[in-house]
This record gives structure tokens, C-alpha cells and sequence, in this order.
């Protein structure tokens, strides 16, 4: 990926128990995804689109409080990715409310509420109201 494809947000690196940024785990908020780049030889990139989330954690280890730094848990309807973890980032909280900024915003471009990323669950099986509205001879 050219460094210029995306027009980045905000953009952090893991950072090590330190608070130093020694990894080869990057983070990038754009206006519309969120982007996990992993490895040096062999990268693998990871989207969600920001539409997608339906919830969020921040957590704040100990040793991670120490250095400014927390965990963002991201969930999603994303099919590869249910969850995913923003590890030791600095200013979480600046970082979690830049995340419901632009995830607000692409709700809104596509009318979607957390309402409508719920799933339908109960305790009866869909398909028996569908068998009762058939009468015996098969139609409706």
C-alpha cells in the first residue's frame, strides 16, 4: 500500500510495555475504515468498515496506565473480523471518541443505527411461522 492511498485520521503503533512504539503493528483511522497492518516480510492488512461497528471497550491495564497508553475492543458485523484489539495505543481516549466521531458520521451516510445490526434471536424456531401460514393442501 502507498503510503498516500488513504487519507489518514489518525494513524499509532503497537507500543511495546514501555510505551515505545517497537512493533510491526500499525493502526490507521480513516473517515470510512479502520486498518490493522501487521508483520514486516510477510503484511497482513485488516479492514472493518467503520458502518460495521456495533460496539466499543476501552480498557486500561496497569502497566499500560502507566505510559499514557490503553486498549480499544472493537466489535463488529464484520465476518472475518467479530472483534478486533487496538493494543496499547496513547491517548486512548482521544482515539475511542476520534472512532465515534467517524463512526457516527458513516451511520448517518447510511441510515444505520445499532437497531439495525441486531440480530433477531428467540426461543422458537423462524420457520414455524412460516409452516402456519400454510393450509393443508400447501398454499398460503
Amino acid at each position: 500500500m502507498k503510503k498516500n492511498a488513504f487519507e489518514y485520521v489518525w494513524t499509532d503503533k503497537k507500543r511495546s510495555i514501555f510505551g515505545l512504539p517497537l512493533t510491526f503493528t500499525r493502526y490507521y483511522l480513516t473517515e470510512t475504515k479502520f486498518i490493522t497492518r501487521t508483520g514486516f516480510l510477510n503484511v497482513d492488512e485488516d479492514e472493518i468498515d467503520l458502518y460495521k461497528v456495533t460496539d466499543k471497550k476501552v480498557k486500561y491495564p496497569f502497566f499500560q496506565r502507566l505510559v499514557n497508553c490503553g486498549t480499544i475492543i472493537i466489535y463488529s458485523r464484520d465476518a472475518d473480523t467479530p472483534s478486533k484489539e487496538v493494543h496499547c495505543v496513547k491517548n486512548v481516549r482521544k482515539v475511542s471518541e476520534l472512532i465515534d466521531k467517524y463512526l457516527n458520521i458513516m451511520r448517518d451516510r447510511y441510515g444505520i443505527r445499532g437497531r439495525d445490526m441486531m440480530g433477531f434471536h428467540s426461543d422458537h424456531d423462524h420457520y414455524d411461522d412460516f409452516d402456519d401460514a400454510h393450509d393443508e393442501d400447501g398454499d398460503f
